[in-house]
């Protein structure tokens, strides 16, 4: 993308570190949900069940969480660029 006639930097650049630290930190999370599932006997179902669904969804769900945030932030930058014009 091209402003004032130079190139911009690209919007992911110098991120790469701290995206590998979150994949690595959220994909452990999730396989350690999936190990504690080996755990799962009938007679002792429900604490491997929770403990893997919790694991499972925060997992999931953080990243969602924050990768939504990014979504809006473009959304009230041009709001506010609209409002000033």
């Amino acid at each position: 993308m091209y402003s004032n006639g130079k190139n911009t930097a690209h919007s992911g650049e110098g991120r790469l570190v701290g995206n590998i630290i979150n994949f690595v930190i959220f994909f452990v999370m999730f396989a350690a949900g999936v190990y504690t599932l080996g755990y799962w006997e009938l007679h002792n179902a429900w604490v491997p069940t929770l403990v893997a669904f919790a694991l499972m969804f925060l997992a999931f769900a953080i990243p969602m969480h924050l990768m939504g945030r990014a979504d809006k932030a473009e959304d009230l930058i041009a709001a506010s660029a609209a409002e000033q014009k």
